[in-house]
């Protein structure tokens, strides 16, 4: 597997919290969820990869080659866009534009235009158009990444871009998301955030899973998806069954939870109905157990 970014003991300290990477190989070509509940450590990974805070330890090589972050030649390949406060507050879709032509070779003002078109936002790049202090946390995530797209780039890493998004644009950023890997023809990778993956399920390929800083399991979402089953079976069976499952509910009537496919044979035997999971399913299996045991 080609790897676009390599980390090998990478850490970021802080007083409270500690990001511990012993090794994330990120597959080129592809989209790649990192998925975790909020404070899990998304963001200071993504930030600390994208160089926007230094970390603490640990070396990163970025296409096969690469080990300077700051390289202009690197800068150029990756887009990056962060949760919230990526263009100053007071700027209008012009003052975007003015700015990502001057620090990218790439920028394409008029695929910016449509983009914000396709997307609904201010398209029209005068000072009449709003400042994004005057829009809702919606308007100015798609005007980020209206900018972002409108950039030719082999990379592009997103924090949490749906958070903000309803439902359709959200759809419509995971469709941009395919057309983008489509256009590279294996050459062009995702990596984006997510606390919850119900809607962006499609856009998803690859998923690392995060908690308290650390990664706590990682794969392509099929190979996952045949490592672990949904069981479900009678409120009766619960006791014996529990021992085979890595996390799970029960309330009078009924159990539920998630276990590896190598027991499904066994809960079957208990009576247990078992499915493929949904990568929503294996989130919250996943992430309730890691805080279960933390």
């Amino acid at each position: 597997m080609d790897s676009i970014i390599s980390a090998k003991g990478f850490t970021k300290k802080y007083s409270k919290f500690t990001l511990d990477v012993p090794e994330l190989d990120i597959p080129k070509g592809f989209a790649t969820a990192l998925i975790g509940a909020n404070g899990a450590g998304k963001t200071t990974l993504i930030d600390a990869l994208c160089g926007i805070i230094h970390a603490t330890s640990g070396e990163v090589t970025y296409f096969g080659k690469y080990k300077d972050i700051d390289s202009p030649e690197l800068r150029e390949k990756i887009g990056y866009c962060a949760s919230s406060g990526f263009f100053p507050q007071a700027w209008r879709a012009k003052d975007i534009a003015i700015s990502m032509e001057i620090a990218y070779d790439s920028f394409d003002r008029k695929k910016f235009e449509k983009l914000c078109g396709q997307m609904e936002v201010d398209t029209e790049l005068t000072k009449k158009a709003r400042p994004m202090y005057k829009q809702s946390d919606g308007n100015r995530m798609r005007t980020s990444l209206a900018a972002v797209f409108a950039r030719d780039t082999e990379l592009m890493v997103l924090d949490e871009p749906g958070s903000s998004l309803d439902p359709l644009m959200r759809d419509r950023l995971c469709d941009r998301m395919r057309e983008y890997l489509d256009e590279g023809e294996g050459e062009k990778s995702i990596i984006f955030s997510t606390h919850n993956i119900a809607d962006m399920e499609n856009a998803a390929d690859y998923a690392v899973f995060m908690d308290a800083g650390k990664i706590i399991e990682q794969g392509f979402v099929e190979d996952l998806k045949e490592k672990y089953i949904i069981a479900r079976g009678e409120a009766e069976d619960y006791n014996d069954a529990k021992e085979l499952l890595i996390s799970h509910n029960c309330n009078k009537t009924a159990f539920d939870g998630l276990a590896l496919s190598e027991n499904r044979e066994k809960l079957t035997e208990l009576g247990a109905a078992c499915e493929r999971p949904t990568l929503q399913q294996l989130s919250i299996g996943l992430l309730k157990y890691a805080e279960e045991i933390r």
